[in-house]
């Protein structure tokens, strides 16, 4: 483990390297993997507590709620489908991250890039447009494979 005592008297070489647009871009871009990340996780817990998207996408569970009035926070939803509707994206980010490592390999960072943003912009439209829990969970795969390219190739 390197360890910051071990400090040589000759000094050490200098990188003359400056910071470009260039360089801001490019942290940019690779910040954003984990920001889609974390964006989802934050909108997500919220979407799937507010009474109009269980009405329309989750009845059973908006009816569950509405009559049960000693419902606990701690296990409000219990719907494997609400629950699929939440997981699909980090399950599809999971096994996406696994065929972004060849896609890298083969065709460089920026077709993976390219590639994970189609992806999420596509599942982004989707879920927009979504009018039923299927589209809904076709639109969260699909962010899923763009969350998981995208943490994938800026690591």
């Amino acid at each position: 483990m390197a360890v910051g005592l071990a400090i040589t008297s000759e000094g050490g070489q200098y990188y003359n390297g400056k910071l470009t647009p260039f360089v801001v871009l490019s942290c940019i871009v690779a910040a954003t993997g984990g920001l889609i990340f974390g964006y989802d996780i934050g909108i997500s817990g919220g979407v799937t507590s507010m009474e109009p998207f269980l009405k329309k996408f989750f009845p059973g569970v908006y009816i569950k709620m509405r009559e049960d009035t000693k419902v606990s926070n701690y296990c409000k939803f219990d719907s494997q489908l609400l629950t699929t509707f939440t997981s699909s994206l980090y399950i599809a980010g999971l096994i996406a991250s696994f065929f972004a490592s060849s896609v890298t390999r083969a065709f460089g960072r920026k077709a993976s890039i390219l590639v994970g943003g189609t992806a999420f912009l596509a599942g982004s439209a989707l879920g927009g447009a979504a009018f039923n829990i299927y589209m809904l969970i076709f639109g969260r795969v699909l962010l899923g494979v763009g969350i998981g390219f995208a943490n994938q190739v800026s690591v």
